[in-house]
This record gives C-alpha cells, structure tokens and sequence, in this order.
C-alpha cells in the first residue's frame, strides 16, 4: 500500500517525497479521491557503456519539474536515481533481441519519512524490424492501484506502437484528470491519429484495500497449507524471500501476501523485485519482505544470512523454513482458514479476480477479528482524550490458550504496535475495523 497526498494543489506544488499532512495522518490521507493519477511517467532505455555492456538510464521524463527547492531537488534526484535499477532490476545482461512478451510489474520505495511510492513498470519491445532493446515505461505514484495502473500501461503500450508522441497528450490528460473515489469512474478523452478520440473508462474497485491485489497469483502457485505459513511467518515479522524468474510473478505474489496481514501494515523492508546490486539486503539482521530472480538463487543461499523463509513460487515450494511454522497460528484457527482457502480452491466455479480476492481477503479478516477483535475495548480513554492500551487485560481475555499465546507474540510486533497508535488517537468506534 502506499500513502495518498492532500488534495491536488498541494501535489502540485510540492514535489515527489515531501509529504503532505502530519505523520499521524498518513492513514487518513491514505485514499483521499480527486488528488493526481500520477507524479512522472518516465522511460528507461538500455545504454551501452563503454565495455559493451548495456546499462538503463532514463530517456524521457514528464512532467519535468521546475523551480525546485534545494531538498526537494535532493528528493527528486535520489527517486530519478533509484527508478532505472528497479526497472531493469535483472542487471545489465541484455543483448538487442527481435522478439520479447511485455510484462507487468510494480515497485516500492520508501522516503526517509516512512511515505512510499509506487512504481508501475511495462517492459516491452518498442515495434520495429531486427534486433532492438526492450525498454520500461514507469509510472510513479503514491497511488495503490494496481489494476487501474495496469490498465494505463495497456493504453500507453498500444500508443507506443504508433509513436511516442501519442502517449503524451494521453498522460497529460490523465494528469489533469481527479483520481476517482472507490467504485467510481474517470473518463479521459484521447485523439490516437487514424482511429480518432476515444473514451477511456477508468474505474476505481469499491474496496480500498484490495485494489493493489491479485490473490489468484498466490493460490495458483502455493498451496493453502504454505499460504498459511508465510502469512504466519509474515505475522511475527520474520525475514521472507520469494523467488521467482519473471518480475510480474513476484511482484504480483508478494503485494499479495503483504495484503493478507490487513488492517495491519507491513512495516519494514519491502523490496518486491531487489535489482542485481542489491542483493545482499538478504543479510539483513532486520525483518524483510523481497522477491528476488530465481537466476540469483546460488547468490543467496551463499550470502551470510540471519533465519528466513526462502519460498519457491515456481515450484511451490519452500526451501528453507525456520521450522516451526506449522505451530506459529492457533491450532483451530489455521484449521477454519485452511478450510474457506481449500473450499475455494476445490470449487469449481470459475471465480472473477475481485471474487477470489473478496473470499480470501474475508477468510483472513475471519481470523484477525476473531483474534484480536476485542482490542476497543480495552483502550483507556483518558479526559483530555488520548486512549491507553491495556496490553496484559487484552490477552487475558482472550479464552483460548493457543489463542492466548500467539497474542502474546503478535502483540510485540511492530504493526500491532503502529496499529494501536492509530487507534488511541482516533476516538472513533472501531467497529468494522478489525
């Protein structure tokens, strides 16, 4: 997920990493409607170096900013830096090729602040005869939305085809366009020359928290039994590696599992495709959440490395687990998740992306609020207004020992600890939200 800005006019003036609003406020900011689609559209080509290899740099930048103060010149530069690494993240191994599928895949980088953007990358061969070097058109936004962005690079695909003059004027009117609220529709008009204006229909899906999911891609390369493990992993922020050869499955697969810990927030490292040069972000002693390209996998296991949950999403199979992830989840409750994911994957009902997503999703909020949906009720609100947790009477209550015991862990967590803070400023009923 990713944090929203306040409203158009202060995007507009304020350049990408500068946030808008308190640091409290991120949540509530977090899918304001009407603020812009995007931040930069950027293209990043292949350049040959002088030793022959071939090396991405961006070529194009729109809008190009101006009158930029000194910080913010820092911030954009550290972000135009940044982008070629994640969108050729596969090193610098590339030779002119005649025939390549374009993919799909997302990144995210995280401001000093703690405010992320998203990176919506389409990899594609620009259309041509002879050999020729694919290149990535990048989307930036703070925006998680990953099927409407997808959408957009289906239009900004079928434009480069004809010319990369026509995707202009079609971001231009993306950018003066209002990000639609959840459900709703934004139309935008393009002119594409021999075919004319057409109407572009993008619509927002009415549920927030699922707009950057594709639950489908996890179900069809894991087994329930090791769905219920990351997520347990996950739970207790440990250090996980996905791997996997093609960028759009991990970032598809890890955006996933990141969702399945909702209303809670992954709060660390989240590096759903780590470039070539990053890769010893697997030593880190801290927790992490990364996909890396299954070419790199002997790299890995040889690098100095505190536990982690190595998973294999081409064959479906973990290749080093800590070993105790069969007994982290409460024994009754891994059982009821494991019967709604099983019941979906034996249905044969062919189910629509939204409706796998809406019955994972709910077997997964099932489980947070059976355990921890009492939590409003032991928040201690004082006069002047500011809530206390009572931690210990909060376990206690619950009945079950296992239940019990898991708590006792998950309540040290970071994103337990984030997800309370938010609660004990806001004196709202919580019901519905957890």
């Amino acid at each position: 997920a990713s944090e929203g800005k306040d409203g158009a006019s202060a995007a507009e003036n304020t350049p990408p990493g500068v946030p808008q609003g308190k640091p409290g406020e991120r949540s509530s900011v977090f899918y304001s409607a009407g603020q812009f689609f995007f931040e930069y559209l950027v293209v990043v080509s292949l350049k040959k170096t002088p030793d022959g290899h071939y090396e991405p740099k961006i070529t194009y930048q729109f809008p190009k900013r101006e009158n930029l103060l000194k910080g913010q010149k820092e911030e954009e530069e550290r972000l135009l830096q940044a982008i070629p690494l994640f969108c050729f993240p596969d090193g610098n191994n590339w030779a002119p090729i005649t025939e390549f599928t374009s993919e799909t895949f997302s990144f995210v980088l995280t401001n000093v602040d703690g405010s992320r953007k998203i990176g919506y990358c389409r990899r594609l061969l620009p259309s041509g005869r002879g050999v020729r070097l694919p290149e990535v058109f990048c989307i930036i936004s703070c925006l998680g939305c990953f099927g409407l962005f997808s959408k957009i690079l289906d239009e900004v695909e079928k434009r480069r085809q004809i010319s990369m003059a026509v995707i202009y004027p079609f971001m231009q009117g993306l950018r003066e366009s209002p990000f639609p609220a959840p459900g709703k529709t934004v139309t935008i008009k393009s002119f594409i020359p021999e075919s004319g204006t057409e109407l572009i229909e993008l619509t927002r899906p009415v549920d927030a928290h699922l707009e950057h999911v594709e639950f489908q891609a996890l179900l069809q390369r894991l087994s329930p039994h090791l769905i219920l493990h990351i997520f347990a992993s996950a739970m207790l922020e440990r250090r996980l590696i996905f791997l996997a050869e093609e960028l759009s499955v991990l970032s598809q697969c890890i955006h996933a599992v990141a969702a399945l810990l909702y209303p809670f927030t992954w709060a660390h490292t989240y590096i759903p495709v780590v470039p070539e040069c990053l890769l010893d972000t697997v030593c880190c002693p801290t927790p992490f959440m990364v996909g890396i390209q299954m070419r790199h996998l002997e790299r890995v296991l040889e690098q100095p490395m505190e536990e982690a949950l190595i998973v294999d999403l081409c064959e479906g199979k973990i290749i080093r687990a800590v070993g105790d992830e069969e007994e982290i989840l409460p024994g009754k409750l891994q059982n009821e998740m494991l019967t709604s994911l099983n019941r979906h994957n034996n249905n044969n009902n062919v189910h629509t992306s939204e409706q796998v997503n809406a019955l994972v999703s709910e077997a997964f909020v099932h489980f947070f609020v059976r355990l921890v949906g009492h939590y409003g009720s032991y928040i201690k609100w004082g006069r002047s207004g500011s809530g206390s947790f009572q931690e210990r009477a909060f376990c206690k209550a619950v009945a079950s020992k296992s239940c019990r015991k898991f708590l006792k862990k998950f309540v040290k967590t970071n994103m337990f600890s984030l997800f309370i803070e938010e609660a004990e400023k806001s004196r709202i009923p919580q019901e519905g939200n957890g």
